[in-house]
């Protein structure tokens, strides 16, 4: 197997299983990883316009996001309100629903840091993490994450 080839499928088989894990942690919160990456950017980052959205979430890159939105606002997880900026636009942000489940979600994503932070004590994380990141941003979602990267808001 060829190097490029071995790293791909090695990122593809860490990413399953996370996403595994992690899905597995949210089914009884009702929602899906990629919902729970809504809750956490609105969270963030947020409010946000649609477009200002989907320009931040690593699981919908090139695609407005709008159905991903819309099961949320039907949840009453996320609410629709006009811009303050700019009136054209609708801004997203958290209901207090949204906010509540939002920690719950913050709690399954943290249990999955914690096991993949022993997974990988005593390895060269940093410098893994500097090759990913040199990768990763060449595609789009990997620019969606550096975007969030560094504007993370205080919370």
């Amino acid at each position: 197997m060829k190097p490029a080839e071995e790293l791909r499928y090695l990122v593809l088989a860490i990413q399953r299983e996370g996403n595994r894990l992690l899905a597995a942690d949210l089914r009884p919160l009702g929602i899906t990883p990629s919902q729970a990456e809504v809750l956490r950017v609105l969270r963030d980052h947020g409010p946000l316009t649609l477009n200002a959205l989907g320009g931040l979430l690593v699981c919908e890159t090139g695609t407005s996001p709008s159905r991903l939105v819309e099961r949320l606002v039907g949840q009453g997880l996320v609410r629709r309100e006009i811009d303050k900026v700019d009136r054209r636009y609708l801004a997203l942000s958290l209901t207090s629903r949204g906010r509540q489940l939002c920690r719950r979600v913050v709690t399954a994503e943290e249990r999955l840091h914690r096991r993949i932070a022993e997974l990988t004590a005593g390895l060269p994380v940093d410098e893994t993490i500097s090759t990913l990141r040199a990768v990763a941003e060449s595609f789009p979602a990997g620019a969606a994450l550096a975007r969030r990267r560094d504007t993370v808001k205080e919370k």
